[in-house]
């Protein structure tokens, strides 16, 4: 008989074993002369010295699997049990060349509520998980409907599940659409947060409930105004400035150099959509221009190709654009 015993480090039990741990139970009903026990961030293993390697070697390839995907699903547990799976190895090792992903995960950035799968669904939207690999500061500029802000998020609920960063920072300019922030109730982030809906219903597709509710009250997930932003230096975080085609040059400025150690910087926009008074030149437009040179910095263009809402958006979309040129 042999004994192994492994650790767990740095990743969240639950979507790693699964609830209650369905997955060890798994594995178990595959190895069932094997005594697989679950301790803490432990895993100890008795069984023949055969069996047990074959576990100590399934592990490793569901650890690899998790830091990329971010969660292990019982399907995932027959796939590799069963061969049908190789190694996935995780981003950023040096070996992404001779990574070996079924077609099914390759635009999976995780598994969100409920086992939903987050995926990249789109060119740009995959060329975008890319390019947040490569880069620290990334601009998503591009039309309405084409999945930037959703990407965005899902990209930093990623980072934070992998440990990659503390915090998730989600902030907007409070820029009146036809609308009059002034008579709405509450402060300006109470006023502010309906106009923030998309970013809320994004996170409810990928962290519980419960989960959500206490990352936010901690702060760990912060959604608040771009005003709130001044004179702080944000590190260890994952930072996503939505709306950003609303912002003047001096926020924009601010927002970027609030950037500290270890953290990153995704801005959104759609320069279609500006509601900046006429004299003020929207921030993001001049960003894009001023700092497309810049080594570490990378841009993402959405067209009416990446449009995933009704078919009707992208016609109405390519109009309007139809209109700015002609005019």
């Amino acid at each position: 008989m042999s004994e192994l015993t492994i650790t767990l480090e740095t990743i969240s039990l639950v979507d790693f074993l699964g609830v209650e741990n369905q997955n060890i139970k798994k594995i178990s009903s595959y190895f069932p002369e094997t005594k697989i026990i679950s301790r803490g961030n432990e895993i100890i293993i008795k069984g023949t010295s055969a069996d047990v390697a074959k576990i100590e070697e399934l592990f490793r390839k569901l650890l690899e699997h998790y830091h990329k995907f971010g969660a292990v699903q019982l399907s995932d547990l027959d796939s590799f049990i069963n061969g049908r799976k190789d190694t996935v190895h995780p981003p950023g090792n040096g070996n992404e060349h001779s990574s070996q992903v079924s077609p099914e995960f390759s635009d999976l950035i995780f598994y969100g509520t409920r086992g939903i799968p987050i995926r990249a669904k789109t060119p740009n939207q995959k060329i975008l998980v890319t390019v947040c690999q490569e880069s620290d500061i990334i601009f998503a500029v591009g039309s309405a409907g084409t999945g930037k802000t959703y990407t965005a998020v899902a990209l930093a609920v990623k980072a934070l599940k992998n440990k990659e960063v503390k915090k998730i920072i989600i902030t907007r300019p409070a820029v009146e659409a036809g609308e009059n922030l002034g008579f709405l109730p509450g402060d300006l982030k109470e006023k502010i947060d309906p106009y923030l809906r998309p970013v809320y219903d994004a996170l409810d597709d990928m962290i519980d409930p419960e989960k959500l509710k206490q990352y936010i009250d901690t702060r760990i997930i912060e959604i608040a105004p771009l005003a709130y932003m001044r004179g702080r230096t944000l590190n260890n975080a994952y930072c996503i400035l939505d709306e950003a085609q609303n912002a003047t040059d001096a926020q924009i400025k601010m927002f970027l150099t609030r950037m500290g150690v270890n953290s990153k910087m995704l801005i959104t926009g759609d320069t279609t959509q500006i509601d900046l008074p006429s004299y003020q030149r929207s921030g993001l437009v001049h960003a894009v221009e001023l700092l497309r040179n810049i080594n570490g910095i990378g841009f993402v263009f959405f067209n009416n190709d990446d449009v995933l809402r009704h078919r009707l958006v992208k016609e109405i979309v390519t109009a309007y654009e139809n209109q700015r040129k002609g005019s």
